[in-house]
């Protein structure tokens, strides 16, 4: 079992705590990802029973390639990820060209964690199609797939269409380098099972997310992808046991991340110092 850890801390710490979480064995390092928050939100938050967003809507966020890229300076072999990263905002060769830069100067350990979205009104800010966001989010990841790929690549699709173009250079991890697809709808399941190398899953326990792997999983066999792996990262309480995590691993989880301390409350060093406790009692 690997564990992730969100770098949830200020922008000018993230290259420090990846490195102190990098030591204690934490495999994977998460940043999250909203382009523009509107002034009030009439769109419906589709992971909570009430519907509100868990945040306010003036809740700082950051270029997730930058910080991924300091992260990156400090350390050595901690995966480097966004969870998740809203695909249908941007053009793909913007995204192409940030995720393959930040491949380059990790040697090899970006990871891409996309999503379609939920906020119609980030979508009206930036000017992109609410409404179409799943298709254009299929369509981009062929898209970054045939630009990292060797040689010259040109895509005709119903939202994206442009002449063969050189993308240089490529990404270390080709078009091998991970997309995982965050989201609970069956439609996203379906997507990360069907055209993503994994999926992303929020806030399981082991009851609730049996279905969704078995669900993940039947796919996965019927599709094109079937003798490819299937990657599951997995969002779990801050209050997991050494127990809960074995039995996550006999699921075949992949890895599992948690919040394990409260930000603006408790220090991260507490949720290190957390995170390595459960990570010794899980390995010993």
């Amino acid at each position: 079992m690997q564990f992730g850890i969100p770098l949830a801390v200020d922008a000018a710490d993230v290259p420090e705590f990846a490195r102190s979480a990098e030591q204690i064995g934490v495999a994977a390092g998460w940043v999250p990802e909203h382009l523009a928050w509107p002034v009030s939100i009439d769109t419906t938050y589709p992971y909570k029973s009430d519907g509100r967003p868990p945040v306010s809507t003036g809740f700082p966020t950051h270029d997730p390639w930058v910080l991924l890229s300091a992260a990156a300076a400090t350390t050595t072999t901690m995966r480097l990820g966004t969870s998740i990263y809203i695909l249908p905002l941007r053009d793909p060769h913007v995204t192409a060209r940030a995720v393959g830069t930040l491949d380059l100067v990790s040697r090899g350990r970006a990871v891409l964690g996309v999503g379609v979205g939920w906020m119609e009104e980030e979508f009206e800010a930036v000017g992109q199609d609410f409404a179409s966001r799943g298709k254009r989010t299929d369509e981009i990841i062929d898209i970054l797939r045939g630009l990292w790929s060797a040689g010259t690549y040109g895509h005709e699709s119903e939202h994206y269409s442009f002449r063969p173009v050189h993308f240089e250079p490529k990404p270390p991890q080709g078009a091998l380098l991970p997309i995982l697809v965050g989201g609970e709808s069956p439609r996203a399941l379906r997507r990360a099972a069907e055209v993503g190398d994994g999926w992303i899953g929020l806030d399981h326990t082991v009851e609730s997310v049996q279905p969704r792997l078995d669900r993940l999983r039947a796919v996965r066999a019927a599709s094109e992808r079937a003798e490819q792996p299937l990657t599951v990262a997995l969002r779990i309480s801050p209050t997991s046991t050494a127990d809960d995590i074995k039995r996550f691993e006999d699921l075949g989880i992949d890895e599992v991340r948690m919040q394990a301390w409260e930000p603006g409350v408790e220090p991260p060093e507490l949720g290190l110092e957390r995170v390595q406790r459960l990570i010794d009692a899980v390995n010993g």
